[in-house]
């Protein structure tokens, strides 16, 4: 049986990110998550127990979680709830508690974060996205319009500045192109090129 948890915290120590010998990223760190309530008598908020969770993640979310999360951060964290006993060589004893983690991310509760989308999760673009492109820019009015430089397609971030055509195309009213469906593929974190 598999139980599925999704808990809120912080990120208690450095984000370590390795590869296995296979290859494949590993992505770990310590979390704490402490219950909070309202002490009645005083009308203050107080901490009240701490739990500790192990986390790990592998391949893609490892390389952006690794790229994205830091010790200090509030995060949100839903995956697979392992509990396993543990005994050590001098006789103790204990619990390990670990989140084998399939989505990860900050806690917007507490702060504001920037997505950006990484290229190794898109496959080649597919025809007519050039079109679908240019209608939903013709679609958005004023208030609803996207910001500079975010391709309503795919949501993928460029700057326009060095889009080869981007001044063309904005003197025209279109939106800049480069003849790759509206992104600079080199603006993209590369999943490959994570410094570490």
């Amino acid at each position: 049986m598999t139980d599925i948890i999704t808990v809120r915290g912080y990120v208690a120590t450095e984000v370590r990110l390795t590869l296995a010998q296979s290859g494949l990223p590993i992505t770990g760190f310590r979390m704490c998550s402490t219950e909070r309530r309202l002490d009645r008598e005083t009308g203050t908020w107080v901490d009240g127990h701490t739990n500790w969770y192990s986390v790990s993640m592998f391949r893609q979310l490892a390389t952006n979680a690794g790229a994205s999360i830091k010790k200090g951060d509030r995060v949100i964290v839903s995956g697979r709830l392992k509990v396993r006993p543990w005994i050590n060589a001098d006789g103790r004893t204990g619990t390990s508690v670990e989140i084998d983690a399939d989505t990860a991310g900050h806690d917007l509760m507490w702060g504001t974060a920037n997505f950006r989308r990484t290229s190794a999760d898109r496959s080649d673009p597919s025809a007519g996205a050039e079109d679908r492109r240019r209608e939903d820019t013709a679609d958005q009015d004023d208030a609803g319009a996207l910001p500079d430089g975010v391709d309503p397609v795919t949501g993928e971030l460029f700057d326009p500045a060095t889009e080869p055509e981007a001044t063309d195309a904005a003197e025209d009213g279109a939106a800049p192109t480069d003849g790759r469906v509206g992104t600079a593929r080199d603006d993209l974190v590369d999943a490959t090129s994570v410094p570490f």
